[in-house]
């Protein structure tokens, strides 16, 4: 159980009699209320809040069922009660415990509304930063003619504000007089002893007032819908009780929540940790163990070489320019391009085991660069292939497609690799669809030589790091040749397959430490093989 499930179970308790023990001997809830209900007429009388048109009257019934009276209407309102209370409880809806009260701003834009105010005016955002249960002023103070020139109005100390918008529940008591913005609604408590355990008690109603908020632009809870919040009433003895365990009990879910965060970020970096190093041990075969009877890689190269060579000779692809054949002699490693030889041993990462080999990136793949399209090239509507813009496409190895065009220029096919090289380096998704159409954000990766694409998802999922260090210029990019001259290690085909599957099989089980922790899985999307 998380420390925010155990302090809502806590809450929870509380609002249902559950967290300390009822005792006989306190005055029960009906006589308190029946105190407030005086002291509102008197506050009417003296026409310090305005007469409610229909007050609430809820009371228990002699078969248990609690009824509310409105004007002369009573009705039975069991399917409205949330969960049974003690019976030396009460229900009562919001507006019955005191006046609630909007904020407002300033219609007019005059300096003289902020000018020298030194009354307290507090915004949602405001609310932000309140640490405590208590608020006493916001980053800025209204003036008396701001206040005139405003809905909002000065609230006593001991007010419960409520914020009812962008979002919904933020909540404190107010330390001393002040004022609100709109997008507050706030308890004015006829008595203000019950300001402490209703600020607790709306804490724990918020997920239910939040689920009665409505609008477009954004959710907002009304003050009439947030008047008729049903919520319970212990005895005032009961309420400094619940009060006291609750703020005995805090302190301890402080120090557990740091702990488990604590624990949630050594998770973490320890599965981070982890998967770097599965990834290094895969490409450097220490992962699997070599089997004598795979073919060797370098009878692998030798046959990308031929195809290689028959492609250009029927006109399939283009000759490279510069081709560089890498090539192991006297344990030491070379590059030869042309008729330039040097060795190249310390530029390699690490060893290899004997049956792998060496390539530049470029040797073996087909590599498309994408390019941007003009909005009046693509469409929101189906037409067309998918148009593939970036990383805010891909959602942990899925591809969200939500554009399409009839102008395609440069296309992914299904099975590629595709690789976000702008903004976003190094996340990677294969394609599903038969074709799509890639932005410049991203680059196509494809095999025409069997190399196991699978495999090299794993390889550069471990060598992403450093893509993102060569990464470019104020808005971070890659570019062709940095992924054509990767130094790649090649293992035989069948340890390739191998070494995906066992991935594959530790994937689960790494997410699973991650805990709740947003995790870049070693799973991004890769199909089943």
């Amino acid at each position: 159980m998380t420390a925010q499930q155990l302090k809502n179970s806590i809450l929870q308790m509380a609002i249902q009699g559950k967290l300390v023990p009822q005792d006989p001997s306190d005055e029960p809830a009906n006589i308190l209320i029946e105190r407030i209900r005086k002291e509102k007429d008197r506050l009417v009388k003296e026409k310090k809040i305005k007469r409610e048109k229909y007050p609430s009257l809820i009371y228990r019934g002699k078969n248990g069922v609690f009824y509310e009276k409105m004007g002369n209407e009573v009705k039975d309102i069991s399917d409205d009660i949330p969960f049974e209370i003690p019976n030396s409880w009460e229900w009562v809806r919001l507006s019955s415990l005191g006046e609630i009260v909007g904020g407002g701003t300033p219609k007019t834009s005059d300096s003289a509304c902020w000018d020298n105010g030194i009354i307290p005016w507090i915004t949602p955002a405001d609310m932000k930063f309140v640490t405590t249960k208590y608020v006493t002023s916001g980053k800025r103070n209204i003036s008396e003619y701001g206040l005139k020139t405003s809905s909002a109005r000065m609230m006593p100390a001991g007010t419960l504000i409520y914020s009812s918008r962008a979002p919904i529940g933020y909540i404190a008591i107010a330390a001393n007089e002040l004022c609100t913005n709109q997008g507050f609604k706030s308890l004015v408590p006829a008595i203000n002893d019950i300001n402490y355990f209703m600020y607790y008690c709306l804490i724990a109603f918020t997920p239910a007032i939040q689920a009665r908020a409505s609008g477009t632009t954004f959710k907002e809870i009304s003050g009439t819908e947030f008047a008729k919040t049903l919520v319970p009433i212990p005895p005032l003895a009961e309420q400094q009780r619940i009060v006291q365990k609750i703020e005995n009990v805090l302190p301890h879910l402080d120090e557990y929540s740091e702990k488990e965060s604590s624990l949630r970020q050594l998770n973490k970096k320890f599965s981070d940790s982890l998967k770097k190093s599965i990834l290094q041990w895969a490409v450097q075969g220490k992962l699997t163990e070599q089997d004598p009877s795979d073919e060797p890689s370098i009878e692998l190269l030798k046959r990308i070489k031929a195809e290689k060579a028959k492609l250009i000779k029927d006109g399939k692809i283009k000759k490279t320019k510069q081709e560089a054949l890498i090539y192991r002699k006297n344990d030491s490693y070379y590059e030869k391009v042309e008729n330039t030889v040097r060795c190249i041993d310390d530029e390699l990462p690490f060893d290899i085991p004997n049956s792998w080999e060496w390539v530049r990136l470029g040797n073996i793949i087909k590599l498309t660069s994408g390019q941007d399209l003009s909005p009046d090239k693509y469409n929101a509507i189906g037409r067309g292939i998918p148009y593939i813009t970036g990383a805010s496409n891909i959602d942990d190895g899925d591809i969200i497609i939500n554009r399409w065009t009839e102008n395609a220029r440069a296309v992914a096919h299904k099975g590629n690799l595709l690789l976000t090289c702008k903004g976003t380096v190094g996340t990677m998704a294969f394609l599903q669809e038969p074709q799509a159409h890639i932005a410049r954000q991203i680059m196509s990766i494809e095999s025409p030589y069997k190399i196991n694409l699978l495999y090299l998802h794993v390889f550069l999922d471990s060598y992403v790091a450093t893509l993102k260090a060569s990464a470019k210029s104020m808005i971070p990019g890659i570019s062709r040749e940095d992924v054509l001259n990767i130094y790649f290690p090649i293992p035989p085909a069948e340890e390739q397959h191998r070494i995906f599957q066992l991935i594959k099989r530790l994937a689960p089980m790494i997410k699973s430490m991650k805990g709740s922790v947003p995790p870049h899985t070693l799973k991004t999307g890769l199909p089943h093989s």
